[in-house]
């Protein structure tokens, strides 16, 4: 264990490693403030899962402080207060988007609420290993317009799309006998994800390019999610968590209902539904007994998760249409990097208060956004409460996103669907937990 003692060799320099530990803390947000110019950001993922994390900014990887570290860093469950956690919560998230284009000078705005739940299950095995059980939905899509529709489908016209990732997810953490302050820790386990996408759609080919038709697509699947983390208590005041969330791979099936001048058809289809890579560090600072700033730095690879979706189309219930097709629906998403600093300060009597901010410019290129996927959003605020009572941490949080107007000349879409249009985006989530400790060192924070 090279690592391990390296940082036994450490921890006897209190001084000097606190230092170095806000050294890096500056450095760490001097590297991501440079990277910002050439990667963009989060996309449609969650800046956070729970209620703790997302009151301070969405920071969780240099923390063991809440059940929802299962899904951000594996590793810092041997790092965690007590011998088990127990956590229930939930996640409202509330969306406004705003889409104007030559047929619809008036912009139409649509207010969703999607309702996310999650789930933790973590116990201490002996010192050495920690296991653990959640269920998380930290990706997903959707909206809902009603528009002028594009020639030949003009007059109103239903839009709408959702679409989830959701992980169901068994880990485990193993801390070195002698080496307390380290931990390494990993998940394992089944992913579910739904897409549905309605409405007015010209086919982009390669089969049949050009044709317009009224869309109904339905699919879902299940995949393999699988990830891995280390944390580390480098001094008394400072922790740095690291994680890789691996690519999640869907192999999804359903239908897709198509009118067009053709006719009325069903396809059976079969598509990959790919959810994107991550890799982020962290690291939290302890100010004062009460006060705790942090900084998480998360590179996301939509390039090779976002770059399109191919439909594989077969067994016509319309003889008109061509027995097998295949329709690429185009995205050509960049890759993203998105910075959240957040700070934390404990009250008496149990009360705790958060604040954070999340900077992710948008992954869509302004030639692929469209109204089923708009999720066009750069900054976030966000605020929390936490309060301890009747043996339950009690958290609550708010978070606030919001976007820049995205102006379109001319869309990569064929048919000139989105040509000249006008996008604006917000969002708002509002998150609650409960979450008890038991053993040792009963409180969570």
């Amino acid at each position: 264990m090279v690592w391990s003692q390296a940082i036994t060799h450490l921890r006897g320099h209190e001084v000097r490693r606190s230092i170095k530990s806000w050294m890096l803390l500056c450095c760490l947000m001097a590297a991501a403030a440079l990277m910002e110019r050439r990667c963009q950001g989060d996309g449609i993922t969650l800046d956070g899962v729970s209620a703790v994390s997302i009151g301070r900014g969405g920071t969780n990887l240099g923390f063991a402080d809440n059940g929802s570290m299962l899904h951000d860093n594996p590793g810092a469950l041997g790092q965690m207060k007590g011998d088990v956690m127990l956590q229930l919560g939930a996640t409202a998230l509330f969306t406004q988007f705003d889409y104007g284009d030559a047929d619809n000078v008036q912009q139409r705005s649509q207010n969703q609420m999607y309702a996310l739940p999650e789930f933790t299950y973590i116990k201490r095995l002996n010192q050495q290993w920690t296991s653990g059980f959640g269920i998380y939905t930290p990706t997903g899509f959707g909206s809902i317009y009603n528009l002028e529709g594009p020639a030949p489908f003009g007059g109103p016209q239903h839009y709408e799309s959702f679409g989830s990732l959701t992980k169901v997810l068994f880990g485990a953490s193993y801390t070195p006998c002698g080496h307390e302050y380290v931990s390494f820790g990993g998940t394992i386990g089944p992913a579910i994800s739904f897409v549905n996408v309605e409405g007015p759609y010209t086919l982009q080919g390669p089969t049949a390019a050009g044709l317009p038709g009224l869309l109904d697509l339905g699919v879902e699947g299940a995949g393999l999610t699988w990830s891995l983390g280390a944390s580390c208590q480098l001094t008394e005041s400072t922790s740095m968590g690291f994680s890789y969330l691996a690519q999640v791979d869907v192999d999804a099936d359903g239908e897709v209902g198509l009118t067009s001048p053709l006719g009325r058809t069903t396809y059976d289809t079969d598509v990959e539904v790919k959810w994107p890579a991550s890799v982020g560090l962290g690291l939290k600072q302890d100010l004062s007994s009460r006060t705790t700033i942090a900084c998480d730095v998360i590179w996301t690879n939509w390039s090779n998760a976002f770059d399109q979706f191919v439909l594989n189309l077969s067994s016509p219930t319309n003889v008109a249409y061509p027995a097998v097709a295949v329709e690429s629906f185009p995205l050509n998403w960049s890759d993203t990097l998105s910075t959240r600093v957040g700070i934390e300060h404990r009250l008496c009597n149990g009360h705790i208060v958060r604040a954070g901010y999340v900077h992710h410019k948008s992954p869509i290129p302004p030639e692929t956004i469209n109204v089923w996927m708009p999720g066009a959003l750069e900054n976030a605020f966000s605020l929390g409460y936490g309060v301890h009572m009747f043996d339950w941490d009690v958290n609550l949080s708010y978070m606030f996103s919001v976007g820049p107007t995205v102006e379109v000349g001319t869309s990569d879409f064929i048919g000139g669907d989105f040509d000249n249009s006008v996008h604006r985006n917000k969002s708002h989530a509002a998150s609650i937990s409960f979450t008890r400790t038991f053993g040792t060192g009963e409180k969570s924070y």
